[in-house]
């Protein structure tokens, strides 16, 4: 049976679930199987939770994005603003989906790493990647949709493909850059006889990771949500006002559109700030060194329950491209009324089809 320790009086690290296994461990590699101040519980489902969870992302998040990039392949190019965005988001799902493997593997054989140093640093830097690349590109995305619905005349030369091909670079670049010390932080190291994978740190190096880490929810996640929740609001509130422009596509038109919007928000919601919430209560209380040992086991709960599940995005995006397809379909009829009609199908094909002739003036 597996099981694992919080060490209390210092500060905490993860290690391995060996049998039995100190999930924490402070110093690193000491015996804690006795002793005051330890909390020993139960980890039997996370050899059954994480391998089930990743191997059906993977399952499903394998094909989903291969199928989207090759019917991106095969689209007419040069593809459209919402094409390029989304080809990337596939690009960052399928490069982490590729990993889980590793990962299955690993949580398998109760978290040894037999996969060496590299796979060790690529595997973390790679989830890490996926989650604020995706998050960086869906911000791109909704000031790009919040121009066309509230502004679209005035946004014309903004809402070209050198743009969006410039902000997924720069979206891209921020990523990487924002990453580089989970390179650093993330190791291998030995511990009760085995070679584990750090996910966080080692226990010398927790209270700098800590301070990183809040760093990077805030610049990655807390304030790119903050501008994805502003310009959903805003068309919202467009789409909701009967103004002449609107009315030429219909009360239904604008009703699927903005249900559109909110499935996307929500979807944007199940991923990502539950995921969030969990990994910076799990993170405090380890930086603050509680002594509560129902705390320590919530927070490790909850971090270990939320992470697969924002791995979820990878099965979702490709779900997320079929949507904003159809949006966009309900702007061309907004632009250019004769074609609304047109629908999905000619969006999803032909979607450089869907602008104006001022619009396209502004590509060239």
């Amino acid at each position: 049976m597996s099981s694992a320790c919080f060490h209390l009086p210092q500060q905490t690290a993860r290690s391995s679930t060996a049998r039995p296994a100190l999930l924490f461990v402070s110093p690193l590699g000491s015996n804690a199987s006795s002793g005051p101040g330890l909390c020993w519980y139960s980890e039997d489902y996370k050899q059954v939770y994480l391998p089930v969870t990743y191997s059906a992302i993977f399952l499903l998040g394998l094909p989903l994005n291969s199928a989207v990039l090759w019917l991106c392949w095969r689209q007419a190019k040069p593809w459209s603003c919402a094409t390029t965005y989304l080809v990337n988001l596939m690009v960052a799902d399928l490069l982490y989906v590729l990993t889980l493997p590793f990962l299955v593997a690993a949580y398998c054989l109760d978290d040894a790493w037999p996969f060496g140093e590299l796979l060790c640093r690529l595997v973390r830097f790679l989830f890490y990647c996926n989650i604020y690349s995706s998050i960086l590109l869906l911000t791109c995305i909704s000031v790009h949709r919040f121009l066309g619905v509230c502004h679209p005349l005035r946004s014309l030369p903004y809402r070209t493909r050198r743009h969006a091909r410039l902000g997924a670079a720069v979206s891209w670049a921020l990523v990487v850059l924002l990453l580089l010390p989970t390179l650093v932080f993330s190791h291998t190291d030995h511990v009760n006889g085995q070679t584990i994978c750090y996910d966080t740190t080692n226990p010398e190096k927790f209270d700098e990771y800590f301070s990183y880490s809040m760093a990077l929810m805030l610049s990655g996640f807390v304030l790119p949500s903050v501008v994805i929740l502003v310009c959903y609001s805003l068309m919202l509130r467009t789409l909701a006002t009967p103004e002449e422009t609107l009315e030429r596509t219909g009360s239904s038109a604008r009703a699927k559109s903005m249900r559109t919007i909110l499935l996307v928000c929500g979807l944007f919601t199940l991923c990502f700030v539950p995921f969030h919430l969990a990994r910076s209560f799990y993170l405090a209380v380890r930086f603050l060194r509680s002594q509560d040992c129902q705390l320590l086991t919530a927070a490790s709960l909850a971090s270990k329950i939320w992470r697969p599940l924002v791995s979820m995005s990878s099965c979702l995006n490709p779900i997320l491209y079929f949507l904003l397809v159809n949006l966009l379909a309900y702007l061309c009829s907004i632009s250019s009324p004769g074609r609304q009609d047109r629908g999905l199908l000619l969006a999803l094909h032909q979607p450089q089809l869907c602008s104006s002739p001022a619009e396209r003036l502004h590509r060239r």
